[in-house]
């Protein structure tokens, strides 16, 4: 979570970095020529901002998608043991149980001494 959480920061620091630059481009006391310039030289440079965006963005996916794999599997192993650790107590007490019936169906069956 903290992968995706750092991911977004950066994303969001390199908008706010494009977007301060133009703001004070535009707020700058230039010509118009020169801030035209200074404008299209920066809209040269966004597919770059956007490319390297994109592949941090990318990167933060492939970790989080390794994250939960990692987690998934980690789960899928309690849960495996879980079910055999409950198999394991199934069978333990079916096995109880039928010593008891068998136990009480032996004394049912004694016969019974008159205490004279």
């Amino acid at each position: 979570m903290s992968n995706n959480r750092s991911g977004a920061f950066i994303g969001g620091l390199i908008v706010g970095a494009a977007l301060g630059a133009v703001a004070g481009i535009l707020v700058a006391p230039r010509a118009g020529r020169e801030t035209r310039q200074l404008l299209r030289k920066s809209a040269d440079a966004l597919p770059e901002l956007a490319e390297d965006l994109s592949s941090s963005v990318q990167l933060q996916a492939d970790r989080l998608s390794e994250s939960a794999l990692r987690n998934w599997d980690s789960t899928l192993i309690r849960l495996r043991e879980a079910i055999a650790a409950g198999i394991e107590a199934t069978q333990r007490e079916r096995q109880v149980v039928e010593t008891m019936e068998a136990k009480a169906s032996s004394e049912v069956d004694k016969p019974v001494r008159d205490n004279l």
